[in-house]
């Protein structure tokens, strides 16, 4: 249970509000066809993810801790994968490459679509699983070492730290946070030159061009360029959202993981300053903002959730509609 009352209840606010808004988006996907698409699986799964790290912070805020640790199995999960704080910063950790998987789907769409199609050509759910696994792997076997940083001695879950611990540390920030926000920089740059390229290849559509006598509304040319402005409006799109996502990513992470560089790199640390407890707050609530990002940037996550919600509505205006039809006919 958190003992500082201010950091309980904030936790304990995040661990809700990200269960439920996670919970609106996997609900959205799963349920809405058009959705389930190759970039939605990565957003379903980074929503999945949330939404565990989320209970893990709601129960670390409110579930008591043993008094005393007790010296077996027990107590030895308690001590090295709670008391550490390794389940919740696994979730975290994990969603963080998640993010980069699903950029960097983007940045092959986008800046090279032949080899994107040639990668998902066959079995692309396959392949989705196979990245998001990898994640999941990864992370845990690059994350392990903070099983051994504490241990149970007289009833207490106490500090182990040794000579390799700080090495490690040190490591872990390197490959678990300056990695993969370094590759996301990049790839967001690459991807909105992209984005402009093709917005300067396609052009604005005229406004005022009237068809001569005796042309087509659906000439060959016209249709494929209104095509091509639609693609490069959806991507501009869920561009928009992930850099969106990204920033705030990088907000609620960066105090965090330097203050956490610079105690390995030998600056003393006070755990119980505020500045840290204020970098962990930042790092808890990361899990619960996304849906609301999705919410306000994401056309199709909006469409869906408007389906969702309001699909009895528009069955009854649509009954309605072809009954006033049928009466006036």
């Amino acid at each position: 249970m958190e003992e500082i009352l201010w950091l309980r209840i904030f936790k304990t606010i995040v661990g809700i509000v990200g269960i439920l808004g996670n919970s609106l988006v996997c609900l959205v996907i799963g349920k809405v066809s058009s959705m389930q698409t190759r970039t939605n699986a990565f957003i379903f799964h980074q929503a999945v993810v949330d939404l565990l790290g989320s209970l893990m912070i709601l129960l670390q805020s409110e579930a008591p801790l043993p008094d005393p640790m007790p010296n077996n199995v027990f107590g030895w999960v308690v001590c090295h994968v709670w008391y550490s704080n390794f389940a919740s910063f696994l979730m975290f950790v994990i969603s963080t490459y998640n993010l980069l998987s699903l950029t960097m789907e983007r940045y092959f769409a986008i800046v090279h679509p032949f080899k994107y199609q040639a990668a998902f050509a066959n079995h692309p759910r396959l392949k989705v699983g196979v990245v998001i696994a990898a994640c999941w792997i990864f992370v845990t076997v690059t994350n392990s070492f903070a099983l051994t940083i504490f241990k149970v001695q007289d009833g207490k879950c106490v500090s182990n730290a040794v000579y390799w611990s700080k090495v490690m540390g040190c490591l872990s920030v390197v490959l678990l946070y300056i990695v993969p926000v370094s590759v996301m920089l990049f790839a967001y740059i690459r991807i909105s030159v992209e984005l402009k390229r093709g917005a300067a290849r396609v052009g604005p559509a005229p406004a005022n061009v009237v068809p001569a006598a005796g042309a087509s509304t659906t000439d060959g040319n016209a249709q494929p360029e209104g095509m091509m402005e639609s693609l490069l409006r959806a991507r501009r799109n869920t561009f928009k959202m992930l850099l969106v996502v990204f920033i705030t990513f990088l907000v609620c992470w960066t105090p965090n993981q330097s203050i956490y560089l610079l105690f390995n790199l030998g600056w003393k640390l006070n755990f119980d300053e505020w500045y840290y407890l204020l970098s962990v707050a930042m790092v808890a609530a990361n899990c619960c903002v996304n849906p609301v990002i999705y919410a306000f940037k994401y056309r199709q996550f909006r469409k869906g959730l408007r389906e969702v919600f309001c699909r009895r509505l528009m069955h009854l205006e649509e009954a309605s509609t072809s009954g006033t039809r049928t009466q006036t006919t």
